[in-house]
């Protein structure tokens, strides 16, 4: 490319995803000098000044990919180039902005969003600006490409965003959110939340019996999918297991009474205080096998993996049922 050319006649190198944003140093790079930059971000000029060494190569607003792209070279980052520029510097969108890539619904369009959150490592000095704030940690998360933007996953980036957020239903729906929509299971955003220290927070701690549902909920629709799609037989669905006359055995989320083999959606989570229910788990599953009945357990994440798998399991179990003791008469009942 002739970029002296170019710039000569006012046309913008072509250095970004969008071709319209650019960081000094690559427009050092093509050639434009530093003297041609101020001329050219002159009032009533082509180019404008965004941020901090960033320059809009051309009149009128930023779009909505030009500000998240905008940020990133700010923070010391080159989106469309293949990982970090300039001694090994890095960046990652958190917070709404990352959330909005994600196409949260919750959150606010990019282009009215206020601030770009944007993660740097800790040992980089380096100031908000403009509409960017800066957050420097010890250790940056694996970012997730989003529509060519490196991006906090899901889980980081509601943390980040739960920090400053104070309207309860706002943080209700992004967690509900998170989880319906498939970005990830409860256990991860609890786990993230809890080591974020914003767990504790009120709108935070109150919203999290609405993720928890959401997450058995979207199980158990993944769980009638595997026994659908996989042509396993019908079970009854979600009932308490009890011996004639006895004690309750626990509820379960299917249960096959003629092969004695039930499946329990396992919602426990790493992030709560989980010793009684693990422990109320542990005394099931050993009641009903010394019953006679087996006892699958299934996790969320798994139910969101290979459901092909899930459903072997569930089969062999179902298969297995035929060469052993016959299972003692249990009551069930709809939970």
């Amino acid at each position: 490319m002739n970029t002296n050319h170019q710039t000569d006649h006012g046309t913008a190198p072509s250095v970004s995803a969008t071709g319209a944003v650019a960081s000094g140093r690559q427009l050092k790079a093509h050639g434009v000098t530093p003297a041609v930059i101020a001329e050219r971000c002159r009032p009533g000029g082509p180019w404008r000044q965004v941020l901090p060494g960033v320059y809009l190569l051309r009149q009128g607003p930023l779009s909505s990919e030009e500000r998240v792209e905008a940020a990133l070279l700010y923070a010391g980052r080159d989106p469309g180039a293949h990982g970090p520029v300039g001694g090994g510097r890095e960046a990652v969108v958190t917070g709404p902005a990352a959330l909005a890539l994600h196409r949260f619904a919750a959150v606010p369009p990019l282009r009215g969003m206020p601030v770009i959150d944007v993660l740097v490592p800790f040992q980089r000095r380096l100031r908000d600006a403009g509409d960017v704030a800066v957050h420097r940690v010890r250790a940056l998360p694996r970012p997730q490409d989003v529509g060519g933007m490196p991006c906090a996953p899901v889980p980081r980036a509601l943390a980040d965003a739960l920090r400053r957020l104070d309207d309860a239903e706002t943080v209700r729906r992004l967690l509900v959110e998170a989880v319906r929509a498939g970005h990830c299971d409860p256990a991860a955003v609890l786990a993230e939340l809890s080591a974020a220290g914003v767990l504790e927070r009120p709108q935070v701690a109150a919203a999290v019996p609405a993720l928890i549902a959401a997450g058995r909920t979207m199980a158990e629709q993944r769980l009638y999918a595997m026994v659908r799609c996989h042509h396993l037989p019908d079970p009854v669905w979600n009932v308490e297991l009890r011996l004639p006359g006895g004690p309750p055995l626990g509820g379960v989320d299917a249960y096959w009474p003629e092969h004695a083999v039930a499946v329990a959606v396992d919602t426990r989570t790493e992030a709560l205080d989980d010793a009684a229910v693990e422990a109320r788990y542990t005394r099931q599953r050993e009641r009903l096998e010394a019953l006679g009945i087996t006892l699958i357990r299934l996790t969320p994440a798994e139910l969101r993996g290979s459901l092909d798998q899930r459903a072997t399991v569930v089969r062999t179990a179902l298969v297995a049922s035929a060469e052993r003791t016959p299972a003692a008469y249990v009551v069930v009942t709809p939970r």
